[in-house]
């Protein structure tokens, strides 16, 4: 049996292959792991190997001895048996067969490890399979558990980012682009490993801002999974192609597009479906179904960039537990994917109605939903606020009221086709709070930057409910 999870000869030809041909190795590194060997002296070589290479060593056979005796981890004898190995002209095919022979001791692992948390630890069912999902992607994903990080290796990892992000010259965006200029600034994007909260009270645009962020990233070739867990598929494209193409979506719904809007349709239609938008609207999932599906979706279609939830307590926790717990469970479990999967989850959330009842209405921290464990695990909260709904709202009391006390009212509040909107970081782990200023466009459920270059579009009456002569200011597409 013992044959099959291991081949000594095909590692030592490939550690052979580098120390002949030392500009060998960093190919071989970008597939290989020192724990992919079985040998635990080929993975102390490889290892060897890295160090030399980082240190801009030469990865040769007196530094590797040197090396290794000075760790106590030198054996003469098998170090032989790799200088004997005959070096190789092509090794992909050595390196495929080591990899895959690390995947069979993984999975024998594997099923070690479930046998023992069936049968000795009793654990629940539902966290057996979330703990073998987790392990399974892992293994298929090529990554692994690791153990703690040495000192050294951290130190050069954090100067080999340092100088990826001095390539990058002044560009303060080092994360997925979140489509908005000032909101990248302050937040430099969306890292690998963030949860990312956008919440608001109902109408305020959550969904349209969250959507036109997914818009963003796929202009920018990044591939987005969308968890919707409140209207189907069809529904969330319509939205999308109305941003796309500035043709109002309540048109879109209805189908009433003149010839140049079909044209603009066909051709935003056509570049949609070429993109990698992964959109699931099962509509009751929880946290224990979104990681299993993300982490098949992810190991399938490693383009995926970023996750999208909407919204987050609509999901369920999977267990008998009272709702605090069970969102506890969620935020806590999304967070862990995130990092899990190295991608930016965003997750939106509704607000407590308490704040309704204040003067200014603009939220903070405290009116979230079950605030302790999303304020907690979030790394960045973002706020979507748009004062002009609360005054509309405010303005059809007072119609109503008139009405019912038999009086006339006449309103100087109209309604605009381009608001004033509010982004607000209520929190943010590793950077600013404050308030970016955007403009929704309330026809295509689109946000833009507040200094936008406008064009303008003058529509006709047949459309909408404002005057011809009406005149909107709008991005280019």
């Amino acid at each position: 049996m013992q044959e099959h999870l291991y081949n000594l000869n095909i590692e030592r030809a490939v550690l052979s292959t580098i120390i002949f041909d030392p500009k060998e190795y960093e190919e071989i590194a970008a597939q290989l792991k020192p724990e992919d060997f079985y040998h635990p002296f080929h993975q102390h070589l490889f290892a060897a190997m890295e160090e030399l290479f980082r240190a801009d060593m030469p990865i040769d056979e007196e530094f590797l001895r040197e090396k290794l005796s000075a760790k106590k981890r030198f054996d003469e004898v098998a170090f032989l048996d790799i200088l004997g190995a005959n070096p190789l002209s092509n090794t992909h095919a050595y390196i495929k067969e080591i990899k895959a022979k690390a995947q069979k001791r993984a999975l024998v692992g594997l099923a070690t490890e479930i046998k023992k948390l069936t049968i000795e630890e009793d654990m629940p069912a539902e966290d057996v399979m979330d703990r073998v999902e987790s392990k399974l992607y892992a293994i298929t994903s090529e990554s692994s558990t690791q153990d703690f990080r040495e000192s050294e290796e951290m130190a050069l990892s954090t100067v080999e980012y340092i100088k990826k992000m001095k390539e990058r010259g002044n560009s303060m965006l080092i994360g997925v682009d979140t489509g908005f200029k000032d909101l990248n600034r302050m937040t430099s994007g969306f890292g690998e490993g963030d949860l990312v909260i956008v919440a608001a009270r109902p109408s305020m645009g959550k969904t349209a801002f969250t959507l036109n962020m997914a818009l963003k990233a796929l202009e920018k070739g990044d591939g987005v999974a969308f968890f919707s867990l409140e209207m189907p598929a069809e529904q969330l494209v319509l939205r999308l192609l109305s941003a796309k193409t500035s043709i109002a979506l309540q048109d879109l719904r209805v189908g009433n597009l003149t010839d140049e809007e079909w044209t603009r349709l066909s051709e935003a239609v056509d570049w949609l479906s070429a993109q990698k938008l992964f959109v699931d609207d099962e509509g009751s999932l929880n946290i224990h179904q979104v990681r299993a599906k993300l982490r098949k979706l992810k190991a399938h279609h490693p383009e995926i960039k970023v996750a999208m939830i909407d919204y987050l307590q609509l999901m369920s926790g999977g267990g008998n537990k009272d709702r605090h717990q069970e969102v506890s469970e969620i935020s806590r479990g999304l967070k862990l994917l995130a990092r899990e999967l190295q991608i930016p989850i965003v997750a939106l959330s509704q607000l407590n109605r308490s704040l309704e009842s204040r003067a200014d209405k603009r939220p903070m921290l405290s009116d979230l939903r079950e605030s302790g464990a999303i304020e907690q695990d979030a790394d960045i909260i973002l706020f979507v606020y748009r004062d002009d709904v609360y005054r509309i709202r405010e303005e059809k009391e007072k119609e109503m009221k008139a009405r019912a006390e038999g009086k006339e009212y006449r309103s100087t509040f109209h309604e605009k086709e381009e608001e004033d909107a509010e982004i607000i970081i209520g929190k943010q782990r590793n950077g600013p709070t404050g308030i970016i200023e955007l403009k929704f466009q309330k026809r295509f459920t689109r946000f833009v930057d507040a200094g936008h270059v406008p064009v303008e579009i003058v529509y006709e009456q047949s459309n909408i409910d404002t005057p011809a002569e009406t005149k909107i200011e709008l991005p280019p597409i």
